[in-house]
């Protein structure tokens, strides 16, 4: 039985992670099932925007008992395929052409935490908490480390990830993690809203503009704005753009 559960509507796919008993927490089936169903939206050109969601009161607790337990169980190279499995998902996310949207409610803790900063935007219910705790049992926030280090100060991320605490969204929201919060009792149709947004805009644009965003990480100043002349003529050369021109200059 697949650990998600996947629905379309209109040119929104949503992704709910369907371990409500277990908080959502992550473990391999999870993970691999996340990753299989972002490869096939990735494929389906009329969808728009993902977005993922926990079933039941949290959106993902981090790692279920099982998995801390294979860990503790395993050797180097074994753990070396764990960590690598979680760092493909947290890669991928950033692959797929269109916005990724984390949904959060409830508790987005450790690996549900990491999970929610490595999509494109995050949108919190006003009692969404959230935390890096690994530093409390000798663990680390290692993949996620690399996004949060991209999302906050490097003052800011030395302190979410060597102190470990929980903040609610307010404060996610003071520190740049999450884009926006939206009132607990009208939050799925909150989120509905906002994400209809890319059923308005240029597909092809936002598609150039995620993959320029995320390319010129490290690269010199010169070196993105040379990316930004490569897309940009791209974007010129598309239907969207023409069509779009035409239509400013009947006006």
């Amino acid at each position: 039985m697949s650990e998600i559960l996947t629905a379309s509507e209109n040119a929104i796919f949503s992704i709910t992670l369907n371990r409500p008993e277990k908080r959502n927490a992550l473990n391999d089936e999870l993970i691999n099932d996340l990753k299989d169903a972002l490869r096939q939206a990735d494929k389906n050109e009329t969808l728009r925007a993902i977005v993922i969601r926990g079933a039941g009161k949290d959106f993902c607790s981090g790692a279920d008992l099982s998995a801390l337990q294979k860990i503790s169980e395993s050797d180097v190279l074994e753990n070396w395929d764990d960590a690598q499995n979680l760092m493909e998902l947290f890669s991928l996310i950033r692959k797929v052409k269109i916005p990724v949207v984390a949904a959060v409610h409830g508790h987005a803790l450790a690996g549900g935490c990491g999970l929610a900063t490595a999509c494109d935007l995050v949108l919190a219910s006003t009692t969404a908490r959230f935390g890096y705790p690994e530093v409390k049992i000798g663990f680390v926030p290692a993949m996620v480390m690399a996004i949060l280090r991209r999302n906050v100060s490097e003052k800011r991320a030395f302190e979410l990830a060597t102190q470990g605490f929980e903040f609610d969204a307010e404060t996610a929201e003071k520190f740049g993690l999450i884009n926006k919060i939206l009132d607990d009792e009208t939050f799925d149709e909150d989120v509905k809203s906002y994400v209809s947004i890319y059923e308005k805009v240029s597909r092809p644009a936002v598609v150039l503009s995620k993959k320029l965003l995320y390319q010129m990480d490290g690269a010199t100043f010169e070196t993105a704005l040379q990316s930004g002349v490569d897309v940009n003529t791209i974007a010129r050369m598309t239907e969207d753009c023409q069509n779009g021109i035409a239509k400013f200059l009947d006006k």
